[in-house]
């Protein structure tokens, strides 16, 4: 009985570090996403409409790999929970849970946007031509992305004061994310290089979980044995 409790407690310590990963790929993915869809399908009112015909291949693999980054993001939401465990306080994780999922749908949107004006240039070219509707679609998007990485900021900032109290998280980090969140919250404008911060943001959150020493934890573990 003893010996199973302490294997399960310490399948229980590997599971986060593994599922990290989702987090690296999350920031990969979805990074590599952003650019190639912001350079394809420009958000200025002045971009040419044109530059979409020469690129609509990065945009499709851009469109391709988006919703494995949205399920990544899911698993990295599973594995933050999970290493707040008991000391998850309702509150703030209500808050970090409900910017997660928002940001998530309003990604999702965006790229629906960006795939639907897509496949009009693929399949028609010239069907928008002088109608202003890609233009509406752009403008669409420019919002839709600021909506977007506001929830981003939002998820962020809970985050940030949970570590900060129970110290799952170096302290610097802590630190970091704050200003960072704030940043993504309250920058007037949808910026690619803006909006990169997050995604590098839960890069360095999944490596840290990943390389981390769970040595802390095992005392807790073996402390329930029965001597």
């Amino acid at each position: 009985m003893t010996e199973t409790k302490v294997s399960l407690d310490r399948s229980s310590l590997k599971t986060p570090r593994a599922a990290a990963i989702a987090g690296i790929l999350f920031a990969v993915l979805f990074g590599a996403s952003m650019i190639l869809i912001d350079t394809s399908i420009p958000t200025g009112t002045a971009s040419d409409s044109a530059m979409l015909e020469t690129h609509s291949g990065w945009t499709t693999i851009a469109l391709f790999l988006l919703p494995f980054a949205g399920i990544a993001f899911l698993w990295f939401i599973g594995v933050v929970r999970s290493l707040l465990g008991e000391l998850e306080d309702r509150l703030f994780a209500t808050v970090f849970l409900g910017g997660g999922f928002i940001f998530l749908a309003t990604t999702l949107v965006y790229a629906g946007l960006a795939g639907a004006l897509n496949l009009v240039y693929i399949q028609a070219p010239g069907a928008l031509a002088g109608t202003g509707v890609a233009l509406y679609i752009r403008l669409a998007m420019y919002q839709i992305g600021n909506f977007s990485f506001r929830m981003a900021g939002l998820f962020m900032l809970p985050l940030a004061s949970i570590w900060r109290k129970t110290g799952l998280m170096p302290r610097i980090l802590s630190l970091i994310t704050i200003p960072l969140a704030l940043l993504l919250m309250i920058y007037p404008d949808y910026s690619l290089w803006v909006n990169l911060i997050f995604p590098a943001w839960v890069l360095v959150v999944s490596v840290y979980i990943l390389i981390r020493k769970p040595a802390s934890s095992v005392p807790k573990a073996t402390g329930e044995v029965p001597g």
